[in-house]
């Protein structure tokens, strides 16, 4: 063993210490003994568990004895006192009762008669190793139970240094951290050029109850909020630069303390604290889709101070700095500004109160209040989360539309934002429009260095390239959109962007192989696509819907439909929905099955309803070309006529709804919904019922469906 394990000669020789490491004297080296990987952890569960009942194997059930051996953190001793249990539990059972470790491995788990006291039980084995442990070193390790998952040195230094006892010091943590490490009560590893730390779930259970027997634990969970406060509210710049990606690992990697140090401000009443994490993870969760934790932490945080925008509205006032730039206590302003911004984010993340739809009838009183906050822009609406302002105003009826809204969106922020917030409604108004928007956000965002946002802007005018027929340049965006995510964290760009550099291929391609290429890349991008929430599964998904219908696979494309329906959560727009039912109705008219088309069609038009109209009104424009179609072949194809004619006035200038396409080709399936009009109407006929519907309005049209 010696041998093997110095890889030296047949005199090297063995110190075995089962708690504190001796320092190695001259030719020696300490070579520290970690917990069991899991198959070593499962043949040894295995073994002693069939020793404790005959016939027991692990394959009975290797989804619970893994989760034995992943919870005992793979440590011996706990796994054989653990099997004992199998005489009574079975390995589920045992699994589930692991929250009380201590109890369900005592007494009764004891395996032999030979074990010294301090190993018949868990309790006694962790608890041996307290005593070794001399005061100072015992308040750190109960005070590193208020942590999740791990933490890093500086977040260890501001927790477990009691800033109330002169005696105790952050610079002192490292040595006793330390200490901890060396008698293997905490572990270590490298992560990136720092070490990271965390706790064997045994011992942080432990540590836990020595902490809540201390009467410490109030206070070391309110230093570890404002650790994380702290470590959220500095480090969101980041997340706008070119450190986007450490940025993103590093708030990926504490993501579980943020939740729990969010958990606990909403438990003690803290409101600030909570309105200041909040505000700083925004646009970490947006990045990374996490939608929900968006969603859940600002409906309750929401709900820990009055809604600012109840009657009456307590008028806004001008704050040229994020409230977030300074950490609480905060000004009365700063602070209804920042429940203000809060709302916001819930009202963008789908709902107010108990989740109407932001665009629902019921929602409007609730936005003119919104809209009547402000008056009239000031810089923070110029940021996110108070450019929602701009869309309530829209949503209001104050402007005409989406493009509307941007526009006055973008020259507020030449006037009163900072340089990021511009390039950022620049990509936004590029994303509905196109045009030259996408070439001055480009140079903003490049001169800020936002992998991130480079990407997504070379994504825009990719798309824009490609609606003009432009597909080399296309081609070239999304070449470059997806080189620049290898620069992010954000994941879930690639597989989107590939998507769409593979529909661009297609286009392109002049051979079956080129074709067959391009084909492997837009599978590869939706299975790519399937390991990250948010739009890509979708987009990726219906993207190799499209071509396969359009090159006469509709079974396959309509599978694709089904498996993106199967992946829905009820998070999913209706207007994404909608999409889908639009797109099921073109198959049916493919396949001929006309009456289920219109069905398909009129259920698309009813679910883009309450949003297309304002956001993106070409959405619904579309679904008049299939819904024309299929008229002509249900007895009504002056109505179809009509359609066409309002879909000929009313696509002009439309761009494609932030890159959402009904239909894979629009001016392809116009040309058929002609044809198979005319098949059935006289010349004069038809372009009566044209220019009839060149007339109509497109709410007017679209009753026609």
């Amino acid at each position: 063993m010696a041998r093997l394990a110095a890889g030296g000669s047949g005199n090297d020789g063995v110190t075995g210490t089962g708690e504190a490491g001796v320092a190695p004297g001259a030719g020696e080296r300490v070579r520290g003994v970690g917990p069991l990987p899991l198959d070593t952890a499962l043949r040894l569960f295995g073994e002693r568990g069939a020793a404790a009942r005959a016939g027991f194997r692990v394959a009975e059930d290797p989804g619970a004895a893994a989760e034995v051996c992943r919870r005992l953190d793979g440590l011996p001793l706990a796994l054989e006192l653990a099997a004992a249990r199998l005489r009574t539990l079975s390995p589920r059972q045992l699994a589930d009762r692991l929250d009380d470790r201590f109890r369900l491995l005592g007494d009764g788990a004891r395996t032999s008669r030979t074990l010294r006291p301090r190993q018949q039980t868990l309790r006694a084995v962790v608890d041996w190793s307290w005593e070794l442990l001399d005061a100072r070193e015992r308040a750190v390790l109960r005070r590193l139970a208020v942590f999740s998952g791990g933490f890093a040195l500086a977040q260890a230094e501001a927790v477990c240094a009691d800033p109330a006892d002169p005696a105790e010091h952050p610079a002192d943590v490292l040595g006793l951290l330390a200490s901890l490490v060396d008698k293997s009560l905490v572990v270590a590893a490298p992560d990136g050029c720092a070490m990271r730390y965390r706790l064997l779930e045994t011992v942080a259970e432990y540590a836990a109850e020595r902490l809540a027997e201390s009467g410490e634990r109030t206070a070391a969970e309110l230093r570890h909020l404002v650790a994380y406060r702290e470590l959220a509210r500095t480090g969101e710049a980041v997340l706008r630069g070119p450190r986007q990606a450490d940025g993103m690992r590093r708030f990926e990697t504490e993501h579980g303390n943020v939740r729990t140090a969010l958990g606990r401000a909403v438990e003690h009443g803290r409101e600030q604290d909570a309105l200041c994490l909040t505000l700083s993870m925004s646009w970490f969760w947006q990045l990374r889709g996490h939608q929900s934790d968006a969603r859940a932490w600002s409906l309750a945080v929401a709900a820990l101070g009055p809604d600012p925008f109840a009657e009456p509205v307590r008028p806004a006032v001008p704050l040229p700095a994020r409230c977030t730039d300074a950490p609480p206590p905060w000004s009365e302003e700063q602070v209804w500004e920042a429940r203000r911004g809060v709302r916001m984010m819930l009202f963008a993340g789908g709902g107010e109160g108990e989740g109407a739809e932001f665009a629902s009838p019921v929602a409007q009183p609730y936005l003119r209040r919104v809209v009547a906050a402000y008056g009239s822009a000031m810089p923070q609406n110029c940021r996110q989360p108070g450019s929602v302002w701009y869309f309530a105003r829209m949503l209001t009826q104050e402007f005409a539309g989406f493009p509307q809204a941007v526009d006055e969106m973008v020259e507020d922020c030449r006037a009163l934002g900072e340089p990021w917030d511009l390039a950022f409604a620049l990509l936004l108004r590029s994303k509905l429009v196109g045009g030259p928007d996408a070439d001055e956000a480009l140079t903003l965002f490049e001169r800020l260095g936002d992998p991130w946002a480079i990407a997504e802007t070379l994504s825009a005018r990719g798309e824009d390239h490609s609606r003009q027929g432009r597909y080399e340049q296309a081609a070239a965006d999304f070449e470059r959109a997806m080189e620049s995510t290898t620069w992010t964290g954000a994941y879930a760009q690639g597989p989107m962007f590939k998507a769409r550099l593979a529909t661009v291929r297609l286009a392109l391609a002049r051979t079956a192989e080129e074709s067959g290429r391009a084909e492997r890349l837009l599978l590869d991008a939706v299975e790519e696509s399937r390991h990250y929430a948010g739009e890509g599964v979708g987009t990726a998904r219906m993207l190799l819907a499209h071509h396969y219908a359009a090159t006469g696979r509709v079974g396959l494309a309509r599978e694709q439909l089904r498996l993106m329906e199967a992946e829905f959560t009820q998070a999913v727009p209706e207007m994404f929905r909608g999409l889908v039912a639009g797109v099921d109705g073109w198959l049916d008219c493919l396949d001929g099955a006309y009456a289920e088309g219109l069905g398909r069609v009129r259920e698309a038009v009813r679910r883009l309803a309450a949003q297309a109209y304002l956001v993106a009104p070409n959405l619904i424009i579309s679904q008049f070309l299939v819904a024309a179609w299929a008229k002509a072949h249900l007895g009504a194809a002056e109505e179809g006529a009509r359609l066409l004619g309002a879909y000929d006035r009313h696509a002009r200038g439309q761009h494609g709804g932030f890159g959402l396409r009904p239909l894979p080709s629009e001016p392809a399936v116009r040309r058929r919904a002609e044809a198979e009009l005319r098949a059935v109407l006289d010349d004069t006929a038809y372009r009566r019922a044209h220019a009839q519907g060149h007339g109509l309005a497109v709410e007017a049209a679209a009753s026609l469906v």
